[in-house]
């Protein structure tokens, strides 16, 4: 890998859903009428696939446990090419919005299907639009009960859809036993700046990005941990009309000029899973 300023072992991850599945387009597109929209996730994250085996990267795929069903050959390739292989829930419902006995059986049922198509224990979950918060922590106790060991569930930020912005920046032990490993950030005017990935980074020039990246790196000595979506690299994906705009410029900014910009990501920096960048304890079952 050319040109890399920093030698540790970063992780990379990907939020596999579809373009017509995310947050934003969520009073827009009911749940109930996905199966009759054309998949493009899979196609997409066969790209991903692609790309990273040229890299010789590997990554952490936070998968819904409906794209799962629908797409058994990718979660079969994930696991196959030795990345790792995750919960994203099962239809991208924030936790926040739902009860305990629904989260419960959300991720569960997520669990069950990410293991019976990959053949294979999942013990990562990211919860969708990082939904962790002061107002459901006991989603710990129920990610303990159903045998996970680390979570990727909150960004320290402030965000009109997330964020818990005076909660930890770093990798840390949850007293319900289980690691959470917040996205990354930046502190500027007391204030923390999200620099993991996402749109931020489509947003934003690669140069800043890295910039942002490269103080991060300065002032601390865990992973910097980088997340996306399999649709942002998909500009030709279709546009989703009766959208709110905010939530279209959001979505649609700078897809065209994403995957160059990933490239030169994998380039400079050294990637792996979650499990192996944050020496996560690897749980036998």
């Amino acid at each position: 890998m050319s040109g890399q300023s920093d030698k540790r072992l970063n992780a990379m991850t990907v939020d596999v859903e579809d373009y017509f599945q995310v947050s934003a387009f969520e009073s827009t597109i009911a749940v109930e009428k996905w199966d009759d929209i054309p998949l493009r996730v899979g196609d997409n994250t066969h790209r991903l696939l692609d790309l990273f085996a040229e890299k010789n990267v590997k990554s952490t795929f936070f998968t819904l446990g409906w794209v799962a069903k629908r797409c058994p050959d990718v979660i079969k390739r994930i696991v196959d090419e030795g990345h790792e292989l995750a919960s994203h829930g099962l239809s991208h419902r924030r936790a926040t919005t739902m009860t305990r006995a629904e989260v419960t059986e959300d991720i569960r049922i997520s669990k069950d299907i990410l293991e019976q198509t990959s053949g294979k224990p999942i013990f990562g979950y990211r919860a969708p639009s990082f939904s962790i918060d002061e107002t459901n922590e006991w989603i710990y106790e129920v990610l303990v009960e159903l045998g996970f060991t680390f979570s990727s569930s909150t960004y320290p930020i402030t965000h009109d859809l997330y964020g818990v912005p005076d909660w930890p920046r770093f990798k840390f032990q949850r007293p319900e036993g289980i690691i959470e490993i917040p996205i990354p950030t930046i502190q500027k005017n007391n204030r923390n700046l999200g620099i993991g990935g996402g749109g931020y980074f489509r947003l934003l020039p690669y140069w800043l990005s890295r910039k942002r990246i490269e103080k991060y790196m300065q002032t601390t000595e865990q992973p910097y941990s980088f997340y996306f979506h399999p649709w942002e690299i998909d500009s030709e994906q279709p546009r989703i009309s009766g959208a709110p705009l905010k939530s279209k410029v959001r979505h649609y900014i700078n897809l065209s000029v994403m995957e160059k910009k990933l490239i030169k990501l994998l380039d400079q920096y050294s990637w792996g899973t979650m499990s192996s960048a944050y020496n996560i304890p690897v749980k036998k079952e």
